[in-house]
């Protein structure tokens, strides 16, 4: 029990180191590059960089007032921990931006505002794929975006391209420059790729099989070592029509170095096959988000295994 308090505690702290690593590579993108190319782009971010161009408001106040009105919103359909992340995001976001706007007077690179945006544009995608992969917000469309893909199959990064648009279009009503709408749209949809891929690549999912005489230990320690299941399955090996085991097992793309190295330890004579797996669904991964009908629930019940969430070995 205090291991699993300890290993509780270790992944929230790395959760919040990670959020503030994330929200500062935000800021340092779009106070460096973006803003200063006088360029609106999407969510919360972009509507205070409106209120600050029309009344010189800093944008790091107006990003946490609006994000306070919409956190009221949040917090019964994302849960608690979602919203207080929300609030640590949001708030090490505009802190941030309120120190590092006034410290870039003019865009990073001189003379290149489409270098400009593009850089900008990255930055903020991978930045706010690394607060989303470690369970936080920014706030803003943000929310919106989460509330989305909790309850739909709608990815992330689709949703804010849909929100953002609007937000970057109605920049034009004020500045009538097709060019700074232009420059927000590339933004727009370098920030949703970034995000997306960030998110899709901590994701990533490798199927091994493995064949070694040492099975036994082999599976073992995958139980004990790498917290991951493994399935063994009965075949036979035509050259010498002996009976073997193969072991099946399927983990996260960064815990594949793991699963070698307990593979070597134990047989380093083992054959491996490793695989890519485009989508793996259920307990220890990704949960499917297909909404079933009442009708259909009823026709199709669940057997004991499929409540209990406990997948096959």
């Amino acid at each position: 029990m205090k291991f699993a308090n300890k290993k509780n505690l270790w992944l929230s702290s790395r959760d919040y180191v990670m959020i503030i690593f994330g929200t500062l590579l935000y800021a340092f993108g779009f106070c460096a590059f973006i803003l200063p190319e006088n360029v609106v782009i999407g969510g919360v971010t972009g509507v205070s960089t409106l209120i600050f161009f029309l009344t010189g408001i800093p944008v790091g106040v107006s990003i946490y007032g609006l994000n306070i009105l919409l956190l009221a919103l949040s917090y019964r359909i994302v849960g608690k921990t979602f919203v207080l992340r929300t609030i640590f995001g949001s708030t090490m976001l505009s802190l941030f931006i309120s120190i590092l706007q006034p410290l870039f007077h003019g865009p990073f690179v001189q003379q290149q505002p489409f270098m400009n945006i593009i850089i900008g544009g990255a930055l903020c995608g991978i930045a706010l794929g690394i607060v989303f992969v470690h369970n936080g917000s920014t706030g803003g469309t943000d929310i919106v975006a989460a509330m989305v893909s909790k309850h739909s199959t709608v990815s992330i990064g689709r949703t804010m391209i849909y929100v953002d648009f609007c937000i970057i279009s109605s920049s034009y009503l004020i500045f009538h420059n097709l060019n700074t709408v232009m420059f927000g749209l590339v933004i727009l949809f370098l920030v949703s790729y970034m995000t997306d891929f960030m998110i899709n690549s901590n994701r990533q999912s490798v199927q091994f099989t493995i064949f070694s005489p040492h099975w036994e230990h082999i599976a073992t320690a995958i139980n004990n070592e790498a917290h991951r299941g493994c399935t063994v399955l009965t075949g036979m090996g035509w050259y010498t029509r002996h009976e073997v085991k193969v072991l099946l097992v399927i983990c996260r793309k960064i815990e594949s170095g793991t699963i070698f190295r307990i593979i070597k330890s134990i047989d380093p004579n083992a054959f491996i096959t490793q695989a890519n797996v485009n989508g793996v669904y259920g307990t220890g991964f990704d949960q499917i988000k297909f909404k079933i009908h009442e009708k259909n629930k009823s026709h199709h019940p669940a057997s004991p295994l499929v409540k209990s969430g406990t997948p096959p070995e």
